[in-house]
């Protein structure tokens, strides 16, 4: 009898479950948290666009896409005149309101500072008036300084010094008319400032700020943060230190990440802006790029590319992720390359897409 009595619970639960797993009564695509549309958001004011300008020391020999302008070279980072006066032009064309010059360290890397500083001076010393300004991202480097998180850069005063001055010797041309400013103050961005290793980041960014305000440059600072990283991974490299933080571009490094590129994006940024803000204090910079091809640098990566094949579509959509996370007060935007050929990231025009990507950019962030 009691056999009897198992068996019969046993068939009543099997019948349960094959009931509740019918295909009509089951979970499917359609009720995945990332199956929305990207909506349109419209422009009610301007944002503030900057792009990073890349240093060209030659096309890599897989490079496809062929600049209208032709295939062009900084030889020691000199630009041609009439390359940057071109490149201006475009950058107003597409309502870019800065391009973003990396420089690196100038007492430990002098002749990337040489390259970089020849940059700079190209965009200076440009005949035409434009209204594309300039800011600068310092190009920190932890194995240049030869620091980690077991020989910290406080514990070295030389190596720490030298961050310092590295940052002064630019301040000139932060005082120049056409220098990017954010809430009146001058807008700096830290590259790889996840990686500025010290058991004090506040104190560090504090004497930076403080040593600046002595020449006359009060700093607004934005640190960027790795890749697909979760925001509360650095909040001591960052809380009580920066402005706001940027994320390196996030690349579809697989296809789970690329089938559904901006959704992804979206939610990140959405998680992430919201523990900025609550938990650091700090405002967000979303980075995004209109395409990206892995293979150029090397051809036998398997991560998908993201090509343009699609009409600017996949670049419309990440515009408006941007634009959904993007902070209120600031509205700054970033877009990870002007002229990066060799990643095909460029907004630059081409032979084969025209001012495409120039006119998306402009339309989506400016009324």
């Amino acid at each position: 009898m009691k056999r009897n009595f198992q068996n019969i619970i046993y068939i009543t639960l099997l019948c349960i479950a094959t009931i509740a797993c019918k295909k009509e009564n089951g979970p499917d695509a359609k009720d995945n948290f990332l199956n929305y549309e990207i909506p349109e958001v419209p422009v009610t004011d301007n944002y503030v666009v900057g792009a990073f300008y890349q240093d060209v020391p030659a096309f890599n020999a897989n490079v496809t896409q062929v600049p209208i302008l032709g295939k062009y070279n900084m030889l020691n980072g000199i630009v041609p005149p009439d390359i940057m006066t071109k490149h201006l032009q475009y950058a107003a064309t597409g309502g870019l309101d800065y391009f973003l010059f990396s420089f690196r360290s100038a007492a430990r890397d002098v002749s990337g500072f040489r390259r970089d500083s020849a940059i700079v001076s190209a965009y200076l010393s440009a005949a035409t008036p434009t209204s594309v300004r300039f800011a600068l991202a310092y190009n920190f480097s932890n194995d240049v300084f030869g620091i980690s998180p077991n020989a910290l850069l406080e514990n070295d005063p030389v190596k720490l010094e030298q961050f310092f001055n590295d940052v002064e010797k630019v301040a000139a041309w932060m005082t120049d008319a056409k220098y990017m400013t954010v809430n009146n103050k001058k807008l700096l961005y830290i590259m790889n400032a996840h990686n500025l290793f010290s058991a004090n980041n506040p104190a560090i960014y504090n004497t930076l700020r403080s040593r600046l305000s002595t020449k006359g440059v009060e700093l607004y600072i934005v640190g960027m943060q790795d890749r697909w990283s979760p925001p509360g991974r650095y909040p001591f490299r960052f809380q009580h230190c920066v402005d706001a933080i940027f994320h390196q571009p996030f690349l579809p490094d697989g296809y789970d990440r690329f089938y559904l590129l901006p959704q992804i994006m979206d939610q990140n940024w959405k998680y992430s802006t919201k523990y900025f803000a609550e938990q650091m204090g700090v405002d967000y910079v979303p980075n995004i790029f209109p395409a990206y091809d892995w293979r150029i640098q090397n051809p036998s990566n398997q991560n998908p590319t993201v090509d343009r094949k699609d009409n600017g579509t996949l670049y419309k959509k990440l515009c408006n992720v941007a634009k959904m996370n993007a902070s209120k007060s600031t509205r700054l935007i970033l877009i990870s390359a002007f002229n990066d050929w060799n990643n095909d990231a460029q907004l630059e025009p081409a032979q084969s897409y025209g001012d495409l990507y120039l006119n998306i950019t402009k339309t989506q962030f400016k009324r």
